[in-house]
């Protein structure tokens, strides 16, 4: 079932990038950001609450906040960015830069998390990188 949620998750991040380069056109690219990130908000605790999750809150940890919110200041650096190379690139060579993050989360993951590098993950891993170079260059 994680397929189907990630394959999504690839189509609304596609249609998040065309819709973003129609909507930061002659706006300020932190603005553009700040309108997209106050809808996410919105959204996401909309669906907290109506799916009646939110009593969630009291059991995190300190640990679940600390990582939950320098995850949140990741994210929100990576959008700022990601709107500004959007607005200064072709989305056929920002969305692919911006993939690379698959690569490295590989990489990541292998030396914080202790995961296994496998001879197929490296292989994918690669051929991301030699694609992403292939079509920047």
């Amino acid at each position: 079932m994680w397929w189907i949620y990630a394959l999504l998750s690839a189509v609304f991040a596609a249609l998040t990038t065309i819709l973003a380069k129609v909507g930061i056109k002659g706006v300020n690219s932190d603005l553009a950001t700040a309108i997209r990130t106050l809808v996410v908000v919105i959204l996401a605790w909309i669906i907290v609450w109506s799916k009646r999750e939110a009593k969630g809150l009291i059991t995190l940890t300190q640990v679940n906040w600390i990582f939950l919110i320098l995850s949140g200041l990741a994210t929100g650096f990576s959008w700022l960015c990601y709107f500004k190379a959007l607005q200064l690139g072709d989305v056929s060579k920002v969305a692919p830069t911006d993939k690379l993050s698959v690569a490295l989360a590989i990489v990541l993951s292998v030396i914080f998390l202790g995961e296994t590098l496998t001879v197929k993950t490296a292989i994918g891993a690669s051929l991301i990188i030699v694609g992403t170079m292939i079509l920047i260059l």
